[in-house]
């Protein structure tokens, strides 16, 4: 079986931007939000969305496992914890492509992926960001509004 080479694809970041902008990079994290997103990235943010409302993730979440831990390494994604703001936009970009590929295979990994990156926000959150050891590996931060921005269940008045 021949491995296709996946595509690069970079976020659109300001002109007047720095790399460690978090303003500006958040601000990606809505762009990737506003353009075509597929129904299981809208479902996953639905059912994040809706149990940060109602139960506010007091009890801790379980970590994820070996074998997504493997999965994250198949497609050479950091854990959570360890990811930027910039890191996690662009592994946005990809999985939203990914997620309509042909490729049944890629598609199925592609929803794997952002499940299992809902599970570590979820235990970051509940943890109170006491996994977070360094302020640069703040990508939680992308990924949570991402969420926020695609979920029908998000009010910023809340």
């Amino acid at each position: 079986m021949a491995d296709k080479k996946i595509e690069t694809v970079y976020p659109v970041q300001s002109a007047f931007s720095r790399d460690d902008d978090s303003f500006t990079a958040l601000s990606t994290s809505a762009l990737l939000a506003k353009s075509s997103v597929p129904y299981s990235h809208r479902r996953i943010a639905d059912n994040y969305v809706i149990i940060k409302r109602i139960y506010r993730f007091q009890a801790v979440q379980s970590r994820i496992t070996n074998a997504e831990r493997q999965l994250l390494k198949k497609y050479d994604f950091n854990t959570l914890e360890f990811s930027t703001i910039k890191q996690v936009n662009e592994e946005l970009s990809y999985l939203k492509k990914w997620s309509t590929s042909s490729n049944e295979l890629l598609r199925k990994d592609a929803d794997a992926l952002l499940q299992i990156r809902c599970k570590e926000l979820k235990y970051i959150v509940a943890s109170r960001y006491a996994s977070i050891t360094n302020e640069i590996y703040n990508g939680y931060k992308a990924l949570e509004r991402y969420f926020e921005e695609i979920s029908k269940f998000y009010s910023p008045i809340c």
